[in-house]
């Protein structure tokens, strides 16, 4: 996230009934790395980059900026859920001056499957809608991405647009903020 405004960053680990949120360390580069070299991972996100490029680009400590939060299991990275802002020149968006935050996670294949992702996502949603009430986030996804379709629903995201990015039809939906009553 290239702003987080006011909001203080990293924020303390959080931890789920599974997993701890935390920021980036040392010795999750190689889970970086792996993320982004992964035909399996990358397939909805352009395609995997050469691990030799990744093995001279990654610094030291990755994911080390405002928004990126490793999912950790037992202290090994397994995934990254992201809020960064989406950007003015990007399709889809629910403000007039866009900037929306934009959810986003990768996850090592071997994590699929156990609900981590959803237990993370929503983990980091809970922090950003106290970090930033009132906000809404964005989430887009390609249409042929079933699985994160379903986790987009689960997680209370509706769709907004459906759009051509990328070579391929994206769906785009926002999660509202939960406005107190009463």
């Amino acid at each position: 996230m290239t702003e987080l405004g006011p909001v203080a960053w990293p924020p303390a680990p959080m931890e789920t009934e599974r997993l701890v949120l935390r920021p980036s360390a040392a010795r999750d580069r190689a889970a970086f790395i792996e993320l982004f070299a992964s035909s399996e991972v990358r397939t909805h996100l352009g395609g995997p980059r050469p691990r030799e490029e990744l093995e001279r680009a990654v610094p030291e400590v990755p994911g080390r900026r405002p928004g990126v939060f490793v999912v950790d299991v037992d202290g090994a990275m397994i995934g990254t859920v992201s809020l960064d802002r989406r950007g003015a020149e990007r399709p889809g968006h629910v403000l007039p001056d866009a900037g929306e935050a934009e959810l986003g996670y990768m996850f090592l294949p071997e994590a699929w499957g156990r609900g981590y992702a959803a237990e993370a996502c929503a983990a980091a949603l809970a922090w950003f809608a106290d970090a930033l009430p009132g906000e809404p986030v964005v989430l887009c996804t390609q249409t042929a991405n079933h699985r994160a379709l379903r986790l987009a629903q689960k997680l209370g995201f509706t769709e907004v647009e459906r759009f051509e990015e990328y070579g391929a039809e994206q769906w785009f939906g926002v999660r509202s903020p939960v406005t107190p009553s009463g």
